[in-house]
């Protein structure tokens, strides 16, 4: 079986909250690029768990550039009713075992690794090997040395690696990057992001360590961690870390249920961060020195909101018209465009790598107890 797996027309006066809407434009940097003969290329999904197919499949019907071309599970029989209910025919099925076998499907430009963390590794490169241009889920992968490999192997075979880091497609995420990198918020001087959700069933793939690398600081650690970096547009220099984790608790016996960070960067911001699966949680606030922006719910899948002011959630954003869930269509058809157009994807490999060394890093910090520089010095 399959394993299982997910500008501005400001109109009132400062003090009263007032909707406030998200221009089209803020969606620019995801937005789909004019290309000649309207190609799509070919996507592979290789895992049909709650993500795969629950999530980026559904997404194709609002591409412009991409399209579904096969699919890859350990389930031949729920391989084959997604191929039909999508107008493929059972060639276009593979199984982890024949998988290699996809490099002679003309049809299939992109593979998208939607399996657990510790095997991004494996199939990334494997694609890689197959000829295929790469997607992969985040994180990249359960180690450093991984997405070092990951990379050798896309570069050494010529084709594209990109991470699904979709909040870089999302609306209320680029509005709050423009606005941050325009200063309207002032200097930034702290930001704060949490992430997290409740993990009940203990036999989740996501609580075993051989299948995630970690706990919660492996899957919603990483967007408190982007959002820390596309937030201020710095890289950290140094990190603080500590874990509380109730090893008593069946789901927490092989990873940590809430870790927390302090990162410092070279502006002298610093970011305080947060993940855990034992509380619902979803917030990104920054703080200037002449203001704030603030998005709680602020990287789910849609429904996010967003705020701005001097003093509080002053002025309320909505976002631009179209269809739920626009941001996984935008990163789906970027990588598409980068390929047609052979430019690299905004969220390459390097992206993931630079998240998984200070992943690293938190971890240490957190296990010995002391800052840990990210900048070389001692």
């Amino acid at each position: 079986m399959d394993l299982g797996r997910r500008d501005f027309l400001l109109s009132a006066a400062i003090g009263s909250i007032v909707p406030v809407a998200l221009a089209p434009h803020a969606l620019a940097q995801g937005a789909p690029v004019p290309l000649p003969g309207g190609r799509k290329l070919g996507y592979a999904i290789v895992g049909l768990g709650t993500y795969g197919l629950g999530v980026i499949i559904p997404q194709f019907v609002n591409c412009t550039h991409s399209r579904l071309a096969a699919v890859v599970t350990g389930d031949a029989a729920k391989g084959r009713k997604v191929a039909a209910e999508h107008g493929l025919s059972d060639s276009a099925v593979y199984s982890y075992a024949t998988f290699d076998s996809i490099r002679d499907n003309p049809d299939v430009d992109i593979v998208y690794v939607c399996l657990p963390n510790s095997m991004h590794a494996e199939y990334t490169i494997r694609a890689a090997k197959a000829g295929k241009h790469v997607m992969c889920e985040k994180p990249m992968a359960i180690s450093v040395a991984e997405c070092e490999s990951m990379i050798a192997a896309c570069k050494g075979a010529k084709r594209k690696l990109m991470i699904g880091y979709r909040c870089h497609f999302e609306a209320f995420n680029l509005e709050a990057m423009r606005l941050a990198r325009a200063g309207a918020a002032g200097k930034i001087r702290y930001v704060r992001s949490e992430h997290g959700f409740v993990q009940r069933d203990p036999s989740k793939w996501r609580l075993k360590r051989a299948l995630a690398g970690g706990g919660s600081l492996m899957d919603m650690g990483v967007y408190s961690l982007q959002a820390a970096r596309y937030m201020t547009g710095e890289e950290p220099i140094a990190v603080t870390a500590r874990e509380s984790t109730d090893r008593n608790d069946p789901r927490f016996h092989e990873v940590e249920d809430m870790i927390e960070w302090t990162l410092e960067f070279p502006s002298g911001a610093i970011a305080g961060c947060q993940s855990m699966y034992s509380a619902n949680q979803n917030h990104i606030l920054l703080m200037g020195d002449t203001g704030r922006i603030e998005l709680e719910p602020a990287t789910r899948y849609d429904g996010n909101h967003m705020w701005t002011g001097r003093h509080g959630r002053e002025r309320e954003l909505t976002p631009p018209p179209g269809p739920r869930g626009t941001q996984f269509a935008g990163q789906l058809d970027h990588l598409a465009e980068c390929i047609l157009t052979d430019r690299e994807p905004i969220v390459s490999g390097e992206e993931g790598l630079r998240d998984l060394r200070i992943v690293e890093a938190i971890y240490r910090s957190a296990r010995e107890g002391r800052t840990i520089r990210l900048d070389g010095r001692a």
